[in-house]
């Protein structure tokens, strides 16, 4: 099973499901972790489109699994505690397309080229390896659930007013030719700090060399994806730059 063949039942479900919050609270921040979120957030967009309701800014695709598995094979292999790792994941949320910026983990690790190709592989295929070892039987279940729960905590943290509350999702996106993007973004009723993401171009070089799938031109291009962009969850406006909310 891979997340393309849930397409076919997870689109309708999704569809049906978003098009009553449309209806009936069109305010509401739509979380979707339904797979394949690569094409469920489009799905979901559309839909609110339809309505005449959609605003970008409250749609938000949970990758978070991607970054608890990133997060755990990095302790693994240097001996850290997991919940002390943070490594931002960006791109999408399938295969390739899931781009794990171990150059950028918290606190700082270093990998020989081919263990980090390796450690980047496993990460991408994560998945597929929890399907194999469930021998068909099913997918990831206690992980998923986990990853869901700990981004809605996170969306609830910052509208009661915790500052620093970074996550990365699946949103609409202005920085890249992807009309979709995953990207980390930094949560708040009120606009917060400036990013808390190490933009310095000489690391990410080898983030550019394992994913050309993105065609990652250059180190300005993905400073402006990984730096957090800062979402006001009263107002729903992408703040850009050092600009604030009025509340």
């Amino acid at each position: 099973m891979t997340r393309d063949d849930l397409f076919n039942t997870n689109a309708t479900i999704v569809a049906t499901l978003t098009a009553a919050c449309a209806q009936h609270c069109p305010e509401a921040m739509i979380c979707i972790i339904a797979n394949p979120v690569n094409s469920t957030i489009p799905i979901t967009s559309e839909v609110f489109k339809k309505h005449g309701v959609y605003n970008p800014n409250k749609i938000f695709g949970v990758t978070t699994l991607d970054v608890v598995r990133a997060n755990a094979f990095v302790a693994e292999l240097k001996s850290l505690d997991p919940a002390r790792v943070n490594v931002p994941v960006i791109g999408g949320h399938a295969g390739k397309t899931i781009i794990p910026l171990i150059s950028q983990c918290t606190p700082k690790v270093d990998f020989p080229q081919d263990q980090l190709t390796a450690l980047t592989g496993r990460i991408q295929e994560a998945g597929t390896e929890v399907v194999k070892a469930k021998a068909g039987a099913g997918s990831a279940t206690l992980s998923m659930a986990y990853a869901g729960a700990r981004f809605v905590f996170s969306l609830v943290d910052a509208i009661n007013g915790k500052e620093g509350v970074v996550e990365c999702s699946f949103v609409k996106s202005q920085e890249t030719d992807c009309p979709y993007f995953s990207t980390p973004l930094l949560l708040g009723v009120r606009i917060l700090e400036a990013g808390s993401l190490d933009c310095r171009t000489s690391n990410l070089s080898k983030t550019r060399e394992l994913c050309p799938v993105w065609s990652l031109h250059n180190s300005e291009f993905l400073c402006a994806v990984i730096a957090p962009h800062r979402i006001c969850l009263v107002c729903a406006w992408v703040f850009e730059g050092g600009g604030t909310s009025q509340h």
